[in-house]
């Protein structure tokens, strides 16, 4: 029988001017950007926190403190492929991910197909094995009233025998 974990992740980010808008390692062009210490790519960080809960070793914060101006405006792919190294090094490989980003605007679809190939080339997997949604929260909450986008994510590992 082969052995596998599930992780599951969230994220969320505040939308402010003067920043860039960066989900899934793709830049969007929008008159907001995420507010965080990092490029604050909401995807990115819910499946590096689905990768490490897996596992159970924490979550994002403890391998990369926003207090830490090491990681201030880091490229977050570059902190998701060093937690994939980490889950490589406990024995076990990404069998599959599968995301949603929750996002009044601006609208995503012209956007998934890139965010998938960024993402799977970061990790080396194949993008049928990187699943993105994106849906809106039909104006409700802080992400409906478009002060924020969030992100949820699962992800399944395989012991790497």
């Amino acid at each position: 029988m082969t052995n596998i974990r599930i992780g599951n992740g969230y994220d969320i980010h505040r939308l402010v001017s003067d920043r860039p808008l960066i989900l899934g390692g793709v830049k969007i062009e929008h008159e907001l950007g995420l507010l965080g210490h990092s490029d604050a790519d909401v995807l990115t960080h819910a499946i590096m926190d689905a990768l490490l809960g897996a596992l159970s070793l924490g979550d994002i914060g403890h391998y990369f403190p926003p207090t830490d101006d090491k990681w201030k405006g880091a490229d977050s792919v570059v902190l998701l492929t060093e937690v994939d190294r980490l889950v490589q090094a406990k024995g076990w490989k990404i069998g599959n991910i599968d995301s949603v980003i929750v996002a009044e605007r601006p609208k995503l679809k012209p956007h998934i197909q890139a965010m998938r190939d960024r993402l799977a080339t970061a990790l080396h997997l194949q993008p049928d094995q990187v699943g993105i949604k994106a849906t809106t929260n039909e104006t409700l909450d802080a992400t409906g009233r478009e002060e924020g986008i969030s992100a949820y994510a699962v992800v399944l590992l395989v012991e790497n025998r």
